[in-house]
């Protein structure tokens, strides 16, 4: 069990963080560097928190 929550939580932090520089990314091709990477970040910790959630009940 301590396996799985020590993985959810590494894997949900990498996955915030190539969401944001991914929305942060997109953001500088449409040179809207600040809203892409609030974008990047929502998404981010939606994802984040599934990752975390599918994790918690393993």
């Amino acid at each position: 069990m301590e396996v799985n929550k020590i993985s959810g939580i590494k894997i949900g932090g990498v996955v915030f963080f190539g969401c944001m520089f991914i929305g942060a990314g997109i953001g500088m091709l449409f040179n809207a560097q600040e809203i892409g990477g609030a974008i990047g970040m929502g998404v981010g910790f939606i994802a984040m928190g599934v990752i975390w959630a599918y994790y918690r009940q393993k």
